[in-house]
């Protein structure tokens, strides 16, 4: 097992309404960053406003921090975060295979949808005050096929896919740890190491892809993320560059 990170608090609540919440309602106090897991949320959110099921025994935590620079790189550490989910799975599991990250939040296993990734920030002007990133991740149970929307992945446990029984507190140590190396890694060398390290484990580089909003619809071929972490696709039209979508396969 890692040790937990110097310089991380940590808050281990029994039940709260969610843990994004719970990081906003310490923000003004929190001295340092500092990580909130919860054993059961009331009004757990997913993207866009969604409801995330949170069955017993899975994580629901989020990293409560102070960002510098401007917002835009603040909302860079969801590939920091999907970098540390990812090697905590393997340090759990000792094993790779099967894993993958989805642009822009998500982390598959075996194809279907393992864990999820949410960031919420406060500030004023150009900067941001406060960063929450939000986590959840299946360890013990996944939520049912028909509580996710249509065309969306599978939901998939740990238990279910790896046969690893694991308790959220440890993989929340591992996850911490992996958390910290990649945030001293960004902050020392910038966005282009962990781009690079987060292509390596994307899922359906190369392949054709669809990417929708609210108001439109993209195909293409998933060609890259760009130095914003914008997705970009080779369409019909050209080289598209997207800022934010939910990505269908």
């Amino acid at each position: 097992m890692s040790d937990w990170p110097q310089g991380y608090g940590l808050h281990i609540l029994q039940e709260v309404d969610s843990t994004l919440n719970e990081a906003a309602r310490i923000a003004p106090t929190a001295a340092g960053p500092v990580w909130i897991m919860a054993h059961h949320q009331t009004a757990a959110r997913g993207r866009r406003g969604r409801v995330w099921a949170n069955p017993k025994g899975n994580l629901a935590a989020t990293l409560l921090m102070r960002p510098e620079g401007h917002p835009e790189q603040a909302a860079l550490r969801s590939f920091v975060a999907a970098l540390a989910l990812f090697d905590a799975v393997v340090s759990v599991t000792g094993r790779a295979a099967g894993l993958s990250l989805k642009w822009p939040n998500d982390v598959l296993l075996n194809g279907g949808k393992l864990a999820g990734i949410l960031l919420e920030s406060t500030g004023q002007g150009r900067g941001v005050s406060h960063l929450a990133i939000g986590i959840g991740v299946n360890l013990a149970d996944a939520p049912a096929p028909d509580t996710v929307e249509p065309g969306a992945l599978r939901p998939v446990s740990l238990l279910s896919e790896t046969g690893a029984q694991v308790l959220p507190e440890d993989f929340l140590t591992e996850l911490a740890a992996a958390y910290a190396r990649y945030e001293a890694q960004f902050t020392t060398y910038g966005f282009e190491p962990i781009r690079t390290a987060w292509l390596s484990r994307a899922a359906r580089l190369g392949e054709v892809i669809t990417a929708r909003t609210a108001t439109s619809e993209t195909v293409g071929t998933f060609e890259t993320v760009d130095a914003g972490g914008n997705l970009v696709l080779n369409t019909a039209k050209g080289r598209v560059s997207i800022p934010a979508a939910d990505v269908y396969f």
